[in-house]
């Protein structure tokens, strides 16, 4: 599986960006895409997932109401609006995929259960 991001940039407080994430490979049966950020100094945390078939979301509480995480099946594609951005959401981001095949499995929050991952955009918020 290879995921690649696209999106991300430079942005003023109040702002939107939209990023994108295209899955490839064998993705058969996989079901849950999401979206960390890592900003410097910290720890990579957890912002948002999709389970791709029902559509199902989970958002940190620090971006529940301004992002919004979506979903493209037949292009294998999840995407991040992100709204009302602050300072404090600049970070590189990073989407990644839950390699767990089947549709039963929640979505998690921890990093350590995300196998794939694509490669790091820098979101730059301005204030």
């Amino acid at each position: 599986v290879q995921l690649q991001a696209f999106g991300g940039g430079l942005v003023q407080a109040g702002g939107s960006l939209r990023m994108s994430c295209a899955a490839s490979g064998d993705t058969v049966g996989t079901d849950v895409m999401g979206w960390f950020r890592q900003a410097p100094g910290k720890e990579r945390e957890f912002v948002a997932a999709i389970k791709l078939r029902s559509g199902v979301t989970r958002y940190d509480g620090s971006v529940k109401g301004r992002f919004t995480i979506s979903r493209n099946l037949a292009k294998s594609t999840v995407y991040l609006q992100m709204n009302n951005m602050k300072p404090e959401d600049t970070a590189v981001y990073y989407c990644a995929m839950d390699p767990q095949r089947g549709y039963n499995s929640a979505i998690s929050t921890s990093e350590g259960r995300y196998e794939y991952w694509g490669q790091g955009t820098q979101v730059t918020v301005s204030s």
